[in-house]
């Protein structure tokens, strides 16, 4: 059986060298290439690939995990979803398994390992990196603990965009408090950013 592959990462570079590598492996075709979420989802819909090929940054427009998530939740049942990126943060790999990916690879794999996991994802079967399942693996064995109700105030107000300043002043504590329970945010959902920090708990449905 051939799979069917669409590649969807946002640099040209990548995708071409994909593209080689990808034509020299036996059962695998790739029927289209997309650089950006909204361009995956039209060409998803018209090639009716096997499986996509996603990165999980994709510039402008919606990101591989909510184009994952739409991918897999197409009416009629959509094409499987390989992740294929450097990013390798708790975060993003609850929110990629979330949005319904079959597996996630690291792009530092073997090319025999990509193909193979290739030909695992079109039979719907998981498969992680090395690393990956690690990390999964300490997680479910060590949950991370839950927010409190003042780091959940905090992450709240960081979803208004607002600064450390303008929380620490709606919240009548110090800046240092703020950053301090930042901090502890960030450790909680496995991030290291604001932004970061504001996308889990929405996936998580941490946000009002």
């Amino acid at each position: 059986m051939t799979v069917r592959i669409l590649l969807c990462d946002d640099h040209a570079v990548v995708r071409a060298g994909l593209l080689a590598l990808l034509d020299s492996a036996p059962g695998i075709e790739v029927v289209g290439e997309a650089g950006t979420g909204e361009e995956a989802l039209a060409l998803a819909a018209k090639l009716t690939p096997d499986v996509v090929l996603m990165d999980l940054q994709l510039g402008a427009g919606i990101d591989g995990v909510e184009t994952t998530r739409r991918l897999t939740s197409a009416a009629g049942g959509g094409p499987h979803v390989l992740v294929l990126t450097t990013y390798d943060t708790d975060a993003d790999i609850t929110r990629a398994i979330e949005a319904g990916a079959t597996g996630y690879l690291l792009k530092a794999e073997r090319p025999d390992e990509l193909f193979a996991a290739i030909h695992a994802a079109a039979e719907g079967r998981t498969t992680l990196s090395a690393p990956v399942a690690g990390r999964v693996m300490a997680n479910l064995r060590n949950p991370r603990p839950a927010l409190t109700d003042r780091e959940r105030e905090i992450l709240g107000r960081l979803s208004q965009g607002l600064g450390n300043r303008d929380i620490a002043k709606a919240l009548f504590i110090s800046e240092a408090t703020v950053k301090t329970h930042l901090g502890r945010i960030y450790d909680k959902l496995g991030v290291d950013t604001r932004a970061g920090a504001v996308a889990v708990a929405k996936e998580q449905r941490l946000l009002p």
